[in-house]
């Protein structure tokens, strides 16, 4: 690309992004006032020029304390939100044993990525953002210098394999194309701009560009927004934060086009081309290439990209509750301190303003004047309890949480199975931000295995947790990964609490459905049972039903390189029987085997079944 269309193009998208930046500064004023009013600074407002400005008393003996409900609030919410925690599977693209395997499999890798990167550590900040800002981003890539050492080149580096990297993203971050776009699908274009030092991004992009003076919020070379703590304040606020030698990374993602039919990415920074190519990511539906995010909100506004917080909401309610705490107190102040009425020129005014009408003091008064004495004193007006009362009231049906045990329900004479109707009806409100933390988790899953299935072309190891604690290992490649349908198997978490699954599962097994035909508890569903009760896994022995189920799956796969398998003494027969059946009826087997390996298969099979009816022979 010529210098003249290089230096055009960075142009244009440097034009775009502080074009997307002026749409969406009404939005950052918002949350930014959001973040104030969370940290107690609240008594700050949007001015004109959406910029975040505070006001002061209007007299020098006013009230302004602040009794801080949204810190609260945001924080039972994060907390009843916090065991949104769904478990995926992956549903086989047919009925083959061989997809159903690969199945199995593409849940564990999904589940190792989980541990891996922290998942649940992720899922909390994301939350977090979601519910003061109203939206937070996930963002899913592929990192070349992550996972195993696949060789070392000539000069000692290590050559890595590639993994999976997920960081969450904040909204201060993400510029669509149009805040009218519903989702991010319907965005033809995203911006990720984010603030590196310029050290960072020579060794990223291996480019050196100038740096300057960065705000980290606004991404403004100038000094005039708002950014990190001041925690020297009387209350904690954002305060203009600025970092030297850095620049802002502009990343425009386009979906294809025409012009354009892998998609674009373009990379700019300090006015330097970083990178111009295509869509780097096959993540989207049936291999199509799409932006690498999933968007995640607390509240959806129809026909608006960015989600609403339940602190805009309850922003009005807590200014008339400070308002009406602080007029509270300052009436109760001059109830207990008193008014003065005193004739001029009576006493010294200088000497009574200093120490007041202390007890045991002497006061001097001007013959012939009248005495100094308190106005009449009155009772505090009852309307201020009400409002009190109400705004209380407000509080809690704005916000959908309510405390039910400082309540008086919980000291009210009913039953057990109504105050927990009334503990679900209260939670139910939760449900939509819940909803919509799960079907987030659903596409980032979606797109890890995704993104396995582009990059994982050579075998690599996967270590997982099995299900009784023990260490599993597995290769795995691309082609392993024949499906990406992630679903639940959980229906929701959001009302189970630990006592609740203790109970469910102990009517389970007095009602007799967890025990096999015979009426008995096996020693995998005790271990199970265990785990659902929250005493994690008590017993780190390996079930034998799996351990049979393993090694007839080994010998099944040397069945089919064609080496020798024999009967052992310890087999289960009846096990390895229906394995090595459900095996044969596979499409793979039907597909690949030869009629040598169908004839051992079979005479191998035959040979179980003969020692199988010695044993019940023998036992009988």
């Amino acid at each position: 690309m010529k210098q003249t269309k290089v230096q055009e193009l960075v142009n244009e998208v440097t034009e775009d992004f502080k074009k997307r930046s002026l749409e969406r500064k009404p939005f950052d004023a918002q949350w930014q006032l959001n973040m104030n009013f969370l940290m107690g600074n609240q008594y700050c407002s949007v001015g004109y020029n959406n910029d975040i400005e505070e006001y002061d008393k209007q007299f020098f003996w006013q009230e302004r304390e602040v009794f801080n409900h949204i810190a609260s609030i945001v924080e039972s919410r994060l907390a009843k939100l916090k065991t949104v925690r769904p478990t995926m599977t992956v549903i086989p693209t047919s009925g083959d044993e061989s997809d159903v395997k690969t199945a199995k499999l593409a849940k564990k890798i999904i589940n190792s990525i989980y541990n891996k990167e922290d998942m649940s550590k992720l899922i909390c900040e994301a939350t977090k953002w979601s519910e003061i800002t109203g939206s937070a981003f996930y963002k899913i890539t592929w990192n070349n210098s992550k996972g195993q050492t696949f060789a070392v080149s000539d000069d000692g580096k290590k050559i890595k394999m590639g993994d999976i990297q997920i960081t969450v993203c904040s909204p201060f971050e993400i510029y669509p194309e149009s805040t009218s776009s519903a989702d991010i699908n319907d965005c033809k274009s995203i911006i990720h701009a984010r603030a590196y030092s310029v050290d960072d991004i020579e060794a990223i992009w291996g480019k050196k560009v100038a740096g300057e003076e960065v705000n980290i919020f606004s991404l403004d070379s100038k000094n005039d927004g708002i950014g990190g703590l001041d925690y020297n304040a009387r209350a904690t606020k954002i305060v203009n934060t600025v970092k030297s030698n850095y620049a802002v990374v502009i990343e425009r993602y386009e979906k294809p086009t025409l012009a354009f039919p892998n998609g674009r990415l373009v990379i700019v920074a300090g006015g330097e081309l970083l990178f111009d190519g295509e869509l780097p990511y096959l993540n989207g539906n049936d291999e199509a290439r799409c932006f690498p995010f999933v968007r995640q909100v607390c509240l959806e506004q129809s026909g608006c990209f960015w989600g609403s917080s339940v602190i805009e909401r309850i922003i009005p309610i807590q200014r008339a509750y400070n308002a009406v705490k602080n007029r509270k107190h300052e009436y109760m102040n001059r109830l207990s301190m008193g008014v003065l009425t005193v004739e001029d020129g009576s006493v010294d005014i200088d000497n009574l303003e200093e120490e007041g009408l202390s007890p045991g003091k002497i006061l001097v008064y001007r013959q012939g004047a009248n005495a100094p004495s308190y106005m009449s004193n009155t009772y505090v007006p009852s309307e201020f309890s009400i409002e009190e009362e109400r705004l209380l009231n407000e509080f809690k049906t704005i916000s959908g949480v309510t405390d039910i045990v400082n309540s008086n329900l919980a000291n009210a004479n009913i039953s057990g199975v109504a105050l927990q109707l009334l503990i679900e009806q209260d939670e139910a409100r939760l449900t939509i931000t819940s909803d919509q933390i799960k079907q987030s988790i659903k596409e980032v899953a979606r797109q890890i295995l995704r993104l396995y299935k582009q990059f994982a072309t050579v075998p690599r190891l996967l270590k997982i947790k099995g299900d009784h604690g023990e260490l599993e290992l597995e290769y795995f490649c691309s082609s392993d990964i024949t499906s990406d349908e992630v679903t639940f198997e959980t229906d929701t978490e959001l009302n189970e609490s630990l006592a609740q699954r203790r109970s469910m599962v102990f009517e389970l097994l007095n009602a007799g459905l967890l025990h096999n035909e015979d009426g008995k508890l096996t020693n995998r569903m005790r271990i199970k049972a265990l785990e659902l009760l929250g005493f994690g896994v008590w017993e780190h022995s390996q079930d034998l039903f799996e351990l049979h189920q393993k090694k007839a799956s080994c010998e099944n796969n040397k069945f089919m390189h064609n080496e020798t398998v024999e009967i052992s003494e310890i087999d289960d027969h009846e096990i390895h029987i229906n394995e090595h059946i459900a095996f044969m009826l596979g499409g793979d087997f039907e597909k690949n085997a030869t009629k040598t390996i169908n004839k051992n298969m079979l005479e191998h099979i035959r040979e179980h079944k003969k020692f199988k009816k010695i044993t019940t022979e023998n036992m009988q």
